[in-house]
């Protein structure tokens, strides 16, 4: 597949831009009635990343993909893919993308075969190479020994990896996956993020994909955006944004109030300006102290409190000191 996905920009018509795939600076979306979907966010991202925008429904995750594939008009701000301006060159920007949305568009009484052929043709690819890069992503995609069924017969994993397929006929430079598992059970969704993971072994095409799954954005992405009402609260690696956590947590659940408990391991040096509170349980981010050392002096206060435990920090736990949301909503 390589090869096949290697030749979108000649076959676009579009030169290579100096700068990142992805370039998004102030954009905004606010739909009528005055609701805010976007509001002002910038981000970069480079040839060859996968981009995670990683947030709960409603965050603005997929306005966003709207507005970067050209099938939403933005309120403000510019984006740009692979130098071509979303807005001001609409046709340029689709020629070097391809977007997997979350709900399917193959037509289930073609083939496999016949809906990635209709889709090369759709995006102008040469008949021959058409017929080169199906059998590339039939192999790879494992769809061969069904690529000539009806796709209303496929299984939901096959019919995913025939949606992914489809979009890299066109060997985009950019590809959008918007929440690629959404409504998968655990096994297909297994097998997607593989397919996926997969694919920058044999391509050289930038990545954004959306998700609210943790383990998606800690397993595909080499940064994550996480988004909140429409902004980015915190943007890095998913290493960097939980080590801002420490390496370990500790949790315990406040019969009553939360804030005195808070107040009174403030004071006493057991919490620092980082712990934070959400519904009845407080969590410490450690550092300088072991999990063991500070459950002992927890205990040894007193406080209405009950549960107190130790776990390592995940990217919810980053959301939720950030916003006091639950990112896994």
């Amino acid at each position: 597949m390589a090869t096949a996905m290697s030749g979108s920009a000649a076959a676009s018509g579009v030169t290579p831009a100096a700068g990142p795939e992805i370039e998004v600076v102030g954009l905004s979306k606010t739909y009528p009635g005055g609701v805010e979907a976007v509001r002002g966010i910038d981000f970069q991202v480079g040839a060859g990343e996968v981009f995670g925008l990683l947030g709960p429904n409603g965050a603005g995750k997929s306005t966003t993909i709207g507005m970067l594939t050209t099938t939403i008009t933005p309120t403000g701000g510019t984006a740009r893919l692979a130098g071509a301006d979303v807005a001001a060159e609409p046709l340029a920007a689709r020629a070097v993308s391809a977007v997997v949305f979350q709900d399917p568009v193959i037509d289930r009484q073609l083939t496999g075969r016949r809906n990635l052929a209709i889709h090369a043709r759709l995006w102008g690819v040469d008949p021959v190479s058409a017929k080169a890069r199906i059998g590339e992503v039939a192999d790879a995609f494992g769809l061969g020994e069904f690529i000539d069924r009806p796709a209303g017969s496929y299984s939901g994993g096959q019919r995913r990896r025939l949606e992914i397929a489809r979009a890299l006929i066109s060997a985009p430079r950019v590809l959008f996956l918007d929440e690629p598992s959404i409504g998968l059970d655990p096994r297909i969704r297994h097998e997607v993020l593989d397919l996926i993971a997969g694919l920058r072994a044999r391509t050289e095409m930038t990545v954004l994909v959306t998700t609210h799954y943790l383990d998606e954005a800690q397993r595909l992405c080499d940064r994550v955006a996480v988004m909140h009402q429409g902004r980015i609260a915190a943007l890095g690696t998913p290493t960097a944004l939980l080590a801002s956590l420490g390496a370990e947590l500790v949790e315990l659940r406040v019969d009553g109030d939360t804030s005195p408990v808070l107040a009174a391991l403030r004071a006493r040096g057991i919490a620092s300006g980082d712990a934070f509170s959400v519904g009845a349980t407080i969590t410490i981010p450690l550092r300088a102290i072991s999990a063991a050392d500070v459950i002992s002096q927890i205990s040894a206060l007193g406080l209405p409190a009950h549960g107190v435990s130790a776990r390592p920090p995940t990217l919810d736990d980053v959301f939720l000191r950030l916003t006091g949301d639950r990112l896994a909503a």
